[in-house]
């Protein structure tokens, strides 16, 4: 069972910023795609930010500009710094690690609540 490893997320005040870290275990390190999901109440999954291996990003429409994701390969870990943080990003935060055709695995979520 692989385990990602997901810390950062808590309650921050409106315009406040957080940094996110996922760490991905070393028998799954190489060729990844790493990334943040988000999940609003009565809403669906949707793209935060990925990296691809060769650091390719595509950051959702709804955080860019906002957001900056970055990749450590040694460490197997992913971040995403947010700044400007608004009410309407609050929402459960899940880290992908996606190989294609081999494996995707998800990371259990950690609770992002913007509010004063």
């Amino acid at each position: 069972q692989v385990q990602l490893v997901e810390s950062g997320g808590g309650l921050v005040q409106p315009g406040g910023s957080l940094r996110l870290s996922c760490a991905a275990p070393g028998s799954i390190r190489g060729l990844n795609t790493m990334g943040w999901y988000r999940q609003a109440p009565g809403k669906g999954r949707e793209l935060v930010a990925r990296i691809s291996p060769d650091g390719i990003i595509t950051y959702g429409a709804s955080v860019k500009d906002r957001c900056t994701i970055s990749r450590d390969n040694a460490e197997n870990t992913v971040f995403l710094q947010m700044n400007s943080l608004k009410p309407e990003d609050t929402a459960v935060y899940y880290c992908n690690v996606w190989r294609r055709g081999v494996f995707d695995y998800w990371g259990q979520g950690t609770q992002v609540t913007v509010s004063s």
